[in-house]
């Protein structure tokens, strides 16, 4: 029991502080286009797993008061180490470090767009997800057989902690291996969709921003194409007259459609439409009344204070 403890005190020691750090700070687990990387995360998760089993089996043995024949002990507490927990780490730096290299050189041939993502957040859900926001049932198998994998070693090794790194069967490397190379084998695989990640309307022209887009590339507005000027691998621009209702737009590239991107224009006022603070209140244009219309006094007689107090009444002013 008090390994057990000591094991679970040592858990949340190393995945608290962790968890902590990467929610503040993403970065160190995403990619070249900033959305989470689902094998940089997994080789992490791994990491911080076998790191936390390894610091636990040291400090039971430090509390057994024998620690040297504890862990020559045959068979030891670390025995299963190289036959079964090595291989578990391997398959996720395998995919980890083959999809760095598939998408390197994918992105130097032009033959992958990478586009930052528009949102500064990151979603736990970028995990299972593509670069356009779907779901990828090859990301999901890799994440959830990994995920499975790892709560299945941890409560193994909680179950015993005294006796060291269970003895899991040699076959479970699998659940992590073959994951890994379906993952692999789909960063080689897949065909670059043009991605749309921002629309925006300036001088009666429509900027279109993404990554994937060829010379060819057609763009459509709410199911009409329309003409593109001047097209680069990440914009697209088109002339058009403020609209006063909400685009959706669509580029196809190389017989690839991106996902729809709904922009609603902000609305728009006519040059020379400026009204006045009095227009805006509900006066008249030129209809300002001096205080002394508003008094009551006729125009035109306004009186002077000497005249108010020295011309007599019925008199006529200034004689």
């Amino acid at each position: 029991m008090t390994a057990t403890l000591l094991a679970l005190a040592l858990l949340i020691a190393a995945v608290g502080p962790a968890a902590w750090r990467l929610r503040r700070s993403p970065a160190f687990i995403t990619g070249r286009d900033g959305r989470l990387s689902t094998s940089t995360a997994l080789a992490l998760a791994w990491t911080v797993i076998l790191v936390w089993l390894l610091v636990a089996v040291l400090a039971h043995a430090l509390t057994t008061g024998d620690s040297t024949r504890y862990l020559n002990a045959d068979p030891g507490p670390l025995s299963p180490l190289a036959t079964v927990y090595l291989p578990l780490l391997g398959g996720p730096y395998t995919a980890l470090i083959g999809a760095k290299a598939v998408v390197g050189i994918r992105l130097q041939h032009g033959t992958l767009a990478k586009p930052a993502s528009a949102s500064p957040h990151r979603p736990l859900r970028e995990l299972i997800a593509n670069d356009s926001g779907r779901t990828d049932l090859v990301d999901l198998q890799y994440v959830a057989l990994n995920t499975v994998t790892m709560l299945y070693v941890v409560a193994a090794f909680l179950a015993d902690a005294e006796a060291g790194l269970p003895d899991l069967p040699p076959q479970l490397w699998a659940l992590t291996g073959a994951p890994a190379g379906a993952y692999l084998l789909n960063k080689l695989a897949t065909r670059p969709n043009p991605i749309i990640t921002a629309v925006s309307l300036t001088n009666d022209t429509l900027t279109v921003r993404g990554g994937g887009f060829t010379p060819d590339a057609r763009l459509e507005l709410n199911g009409t194409p329309v003409p593109t000027t001047a097209p680069t691998p990440d914009t697209l621009t088109t002339p058009l007259p403020h609209p006063t209702h909400p685009l959706t737009a669509v580029v196809t590239s190389h017989g690839l459609r991106s996902d729809p991107y709904t922009h609603t224009p902000a609305p728009h006022t006519p040059a020379g439409d400026e009204r006045t603070p009095a227009e805006d209140e509900g006066t008249p244009a030129g209809d300002e009344r001096t205080p002394a219309e508003d008094e009551g006094t006729p125009a035109g007689d306004e009186r002077t204070p000497a005249e108010d107090e020295l011309t007599p009444p019925g008199a006529r002013p200034g004689r």
